[in-house]
C-alpha cells in the first residue's frame, strides 16, 4: 500500500517555510491528540502520521532526502522505533510546545512540577479632569488570589514540607506507552505538580494561595487620558506552584467636567457673551484649569466664533507638548426685559432698519436665499402641472 505524502498529511505546500510547517503541525496535533480523542482510533492513527511527517520535514537533511527520493530516502532513519531522531520532537522539538499548548503551563527545570504564572488583573479607575491633568495618588482595593502567608505559598503546614510524588517521582508527568507510541500526561496522582502535601496548611488548605483584598497606592502621572493603562508589575494574582505573580493594569476613565471637554491635549469650553459685548466688543474673564485669564472680544462677534488660548490645555503624559484651550462663543439674547429696555431695543431696531442690510447682512442673505428657494419650488410645480 502506498504511503501518504508528508506534505499532504500536514496540509502544506512543498515550499512551505519552517514557520508554516510548525504552525500546521501544531494545529493538527492539538486537534488530533489522543488525550482529546480518547475513543477515536482514527484520530490516534492520524496523530501518528502527522508526528512522523513532522519528524521528517522539520529536519533539513531528512527533508532534502525525502524531496529527492521520497519515502525510501528516509524510511531507514525517520521511523519511531530506530535510527537517528526517533520518537517525539523530530528535529525541531515541536512536541514540547504542543504539549504545553494542550495541557497548559510550563514544566520547571528539566521536567519537574509545572508552575503557572498568576493571572493579570484590571482595575477601572475614574478620575476628575483636574486629577488627570495634574496627576495624583489614589488607593485602590484589589480582591485577588495572594500567596498564603503562613505556608509561604508551599501549601504545607508551617514546619512541614511538600513531598515528592511517589507516582511520577516529582516529575509531574507520566509516560503512557501504547505499542511503539508513547505520550506524556500530567500525573493523575499529583495533577502535574510533582509533589504531594500530606499535612496541608490550615489557611489555604494546601492550595498555596488565598483570596484576599489588598490596598495599593497608585501614582497617576500628570496628563493621563481615558483609555490609558498603568501597569503595576507583579501586583496581579499570585502564581500557582511557585509561579510568578501576574500584573495589575489600572485603566483610566475621566469623569465629565461641568466646564471643559477634553480632546487629546486640547480643552474646549462654551463661553456665553452678552449681546452688548458681542456687538461693541469688550473684555471678559475666562476660567482655565490654572486660574482666570482675560479675553478680548472684538466688536461684532457672532455665535460660533472660536478663541484659542495657546498653552492653556493639557501637558501630554508622553511628551512635553501642551495643548490649547478653545473657547466657543455663544451670544446670549437678553431675557426678562423691562418696558424701558424693550422700548430702547425697539428704537434700536428702527434705526437699524434705516441702514438696510448693513447691520444684519447674514439675515438678509438668508432671506434672499429663501426667496430663491421658493421661486425654484414654484418653477418645479409649474413644470409638473404642464
Amino acid at each position: 500500500m502506498s504511503k501518504a505524502d508528508y506534505y499532504e498529511t500536514l496540509g502544506i505546500q512543498k515550499n512551505a517555510s519552517k514557520a508554516e510547517l510548525k504552525k500546521a503541525y501544531r494545529r493538527l496535533a492539538m486537534k488530533l491528540h489522543p488525550d482529546r480523542n480518547p475513543d477515536d482510533k482514527s484520530a490516534e492513527k492520524k496523530f501518528k502520521n502527522i508526528q512522523k511527517a513532522y519528524d521528517v520535514l522539520s529536519d533539513e537533511k531528512k527533508r532534502a532526502a525525502y524531496d529527492q527520493f521520497g519515502h525510501e530516502g528516509v524510511d531507514g532513519s525517520a521511523g519511531f522505533g530506530g535510527g537517528a531522531g526517533g520518537g517525539f520532537g523530530g528535529g525541531g522539538g515541536g512536541f514540547g510546545d504542543i504539549f504545553d499548548d494542550i495541557f497548559g503551563g510550563r514544566r520547571q527545570g528539566g521536567g519537574g512540577s509545572r508552575v503557572h504564572r498568576g493571572s493579570d488583573l484590571q482595575y477601572n479607575l475614574s478620575l476628575t479632569l483636574e486629577e488627570a491633568v495634574f496627576g495624583t495618588s489614589v488607593d485602590v482595593r484589589i480582591p485577588a488570589m495572594n500567596k498564603c502567608s503562613p505556608c509561604g505559598g508551599s501549601g504545607a503546614r508551617s514546619g512541614s514540607h511538600p513531598e515528592s510524588c511517589s507516582t511520577c517521582h516529582g516529575q509531574g508527568q507520566v509516560r503512557m506507552q501504547q505499542g511503539f507510541f508513547s505520550v506524556e500526561q500530567p500525573c493523575p496522582q499529583c495533577h502535574g505538580t510533582g509533589k504531594m502535601i500530606k499535612d496541608p496548611c490550615h489557611e489555604c488548605h494546601g492550595q498555596g494561595r488565598v483570596k484576599k483584598s489588598k490596598t495599593l497606592s497608585v501614582k497617576i502621572p500628570a496628563g493621563v487620558d481615558t483609555g490609558d493603562r498603568i501597569r503595576l508589575s507583579g501586583e496581579g494574582e499570585a502564581g500557582a506552584n511557585g509561579g510568578v505573580s501576574g500584573d495589575l493594569y489600572v485603566e483610566v476613565k475621566i469623569k465629565a467636567h461641568n466646564l471643559f471637554t477634553r480632546d487629546g491635549n486640547d480643552l474646549h469650553c462654551e463661553v456665553p457673551i452678552s449681546f452688548t459685548t458681542a456687538a461693541l466688543g469688550g473684555e471678559i474673564q475666562i476660567p482655565t484649569l490654572k486660574g482666570k485669564v482675560k479675553l478680548k472680544v472684538p466688536a461684532e462677534s457672532q455665535t460660533g466664533k472660536t478663541f484659542r488660548l495657546p498653552g492653556k490645555g493639557v501637558k501630554s503624559v508622553r511628551t512635553a507638548s501642551i495643548g490649547h484651550l478653545y473657547c466657543h462663543a455663544t451670544v446670549e439674547t437678553p431675557v426678562n426685559l423691562t418696558k424701558e429696555q424693550k422700548d430702547l431695543l425697539e428704537q434700536l431696531e428702527k434705526t437699524m432698519a434705516k441702514g438696510g442690510n448693513r447691520h444684519n447682512p447674514r439675515e438678509h442673505s438668508w432671506t434672499d436665499k429663501g426667496k430663491t428657494f421658493f421661486e425654484d419650488i414654484k418653477g418645479w410645480f409649474d413644470t409638473d402641472s404642464k
